[in-house]
C-alpha cells in the first residue's frame, strides 16, 4: 500500500486544488490530506474565508481524497508521516526546498502548480470586484 500526504489551506477551493488532488491520487493507492485549521492559519498569519470544517467537508467530498486530518502545526509532519506510514510525502512546487528534511522517513516530492489560477489571485480578483462595485 502506496500511502501519498500533502498539507495545504485549501481556501476558496478551485480546479488548481482539484488538480493538484488528482495528480496525487495517482501516486499511490491512498491520499491523506492535511487540512490547516483556523487556528494555525492563524499563526502563519494567513486568513481564510472559510473556516476550516467546511473546508474540510470540501476535501472530504473530493473523490481523490481518501483521509483528511487537521493540521495542527508545522511540527506535526514527521509524526504523521510514521503513525500513517506514508509513502510520499508531496507537495505544490512552490513549497521545493522547504520539507526535504523530511526525506529521512519517506520520498519528499513536489510537483508543479496549476498555471495561472491561485487562492492569492482569486482573493484580489473578489477585492476588485467588490471594490468597483
Amino acid at each position: 500500500m502506496t500511502t501519498v500526504l500533502t498539507y495545504g489551506t485549501f481556501d476558496l477551493f478551485h480546479h488548481g486544488h482539484v488538480r493538484l488532488l488528482q495528480r496525487l491520487s495517482q501516486l499511490g493507492d491512498e491520499l491523506i490530506v492535511g487540512c490547516s485549521t483556523d487556528a494555525f492559519n492563524a499563526v502563519k498569519g494567513k486568513r481564510c474565508v472559510m473556516p476550516y470544517g467546511q473546508r474540510r467537508e470540501i476535501l472530504e467530498a473530493c473523490r481523490y481524497v481518501a483521509r483528511v486530518i487537521p493540521e495542527d502545526s508545522w511540527a506535526q509532519k514527521r509524526s504523521d508521516i510514521v503513525n500513517y506510514n506514508v509513502s510520499i510525502f508531496a507537495m505544490g512546487d512552490d513549497w521545493a526546498g522547504h520539507f526535504d528534511d523530511l526525506g529521512d522517513l519517506t520520498r519528499v516530492i513536489y510537483l508543479p502548480r496549476t498555471q495561472d489560477v491561485s487562492t492569492t489571485e482569486l482573493k484580489e480578483r473578489i477585492q476588485q470586484r467588490v471594490s468597483a462595485a
